[in-house]
């Protein structure tokens, strides 16, 4: 990656892009409390918190290498401090060197004291190179002096823009979370208003990822914390945990980890909102929790199609997906699936 330093105009031009994506306005159809529009608004928050985040990276790093250069120019001016003090030390040694040897006679008292013509021209040679030296170290002191003064105004310049350019940043990554909490927020309460229906609302329709580079097998979530994990023991199963779970926010995207077809889509009981997928080979995964699908009964999808939004609906105490790989669709026929997504190439 190129070094920042080169583009000076590249962090304000970042920041331009994040404030539009954060002021931006609501799809008009989230607005009007469409399920479609607000699975959509969550969606492309996500992509604003990841362009956030990665433009908060790349501002962070050019803030390392401003500090970085701060510092070495107060250590610079320190060097600068220490020169300059050399140099008054010098000044007043040379001053009182030109005092005891009488570089403050007046030429005439010089001409009476002299004992000869050459004495008097060796007393005036040593009084004109004191004084050259005198000037000369005046001079040295004070271009030192204005480098130094140039050079704090420098550094504290370069410090105002170091601290107003990271608290830019820092608000536009607080705004950009505070949208997200909020949509997470909403969308989650129409999940869970669809359980307690006991009915789903239907598919919504996500822009998809580019699959042009997708294998043919992948993780349920792109990325994630691996939580409870397969035949784990807790209070909230009556026996062995069923799945392995995947610690991620609400509204995150799920993905079907293979090419296949939905054999159910289902809203209510402990898995809330869930799909199953049949793959070749006889295998099943299901996909809980969820807090809204954006595939229909009976399609087929291909491997990393967002399936849906991960929530945290039916027996869940926390935002999670809970993955399954089963022998059949139904719970109980299940296997680790950590073990079979590895063999499928997937290691978690």
């Amino acid at each position: 990656m190129r070094s920042l330093r080169r583009h000076p105009l590249l962090v304000p031009a970042l920041l331009c892009a994040l404030v539009v994506a954060v002021t931006r306005p609501a799809d008009a159809e989230g607005e009007s409390g469409d399920d479609s529009g607000l699975s959509a608004q969550v969606a492309r928050l996500y992509e604003d918190a990841s362009l956030a985040a990665q433009q908060y990276e790349a501002g962070r790093k050019e803030a390392d290498a401003q500090r970085a250069r701060a510092q070495r120019l107060e250590q610079l001016l320190a060097r600068e401090r220490q020169d300059i003090a050399v140099l008054h030390e010098d000044l007043g040694r040379i001053a009182r060197t030109q005092y005891r040897q009488g570089g403050d006679l007046p030429y005439t008292a010089q001409l009476l004291l002299a004992d000869s013509p050459e004495e008097l021209m060796r007393g005036q040679r040593a009084v004109w190179q004191a004084d050259l030296a005198v000037n000369n170290a005046v001079a040295k002191s004070r271009r030192a002096e204005a480098r130094l003064a140039t050079d704090e105004a420098k550094a504290a310049s370069q410090w105002q823009a170091l601290e107003k350019r990271s608290g830019e940043l820092a608000e536009i990554k607080r705004t950009v979370a505070a949208k997200l909490d909020e949509a997470r927020s909403a969308l989650q309460g129409r999940a869970d208003a669809s359980v307690a229906a006991g009915s789903c609302r239907g598919s919504v329709r996500l822009d998809q990822p580019d699959a042009g580079s997708t294998r043919a097998w992948v993780a349920p979530v792109e990325t994630y914390e691996l939580s409870a994990g397969f035949g784990s023991g807790g209070e909230r199963w009556a026996h062995r945990h069923t799945g392995q779970d995947f610690a991620v926010p609400i509204g995150t995207p799920v993905r079907a980890v293979g090419a296949g077809r939905v054999v159910k889509v289902s809203c209510g009981g402990a898995f809330g909102i869930e799909i199953v997928i049949r793959h070749e080979g006889g295998y099943y995964t299901q996909y809980a929790h969820l807090a809204a699908v954006t595939v229909d009964q009976g399609e087929r999808v291909g491997p990393g199609q967002w399936i849906g939004q991960s929530g945290t609906t039916g027996n869940s105490t926390g935002p999670h997906l809970h993955f399954e790989v089963r022998l059949t669709p139904e719970l109980g026929s299940g296997v680790d699936p950590v073990p079979w997504l590895a063999e499928h190439g997937v290691p978690l």
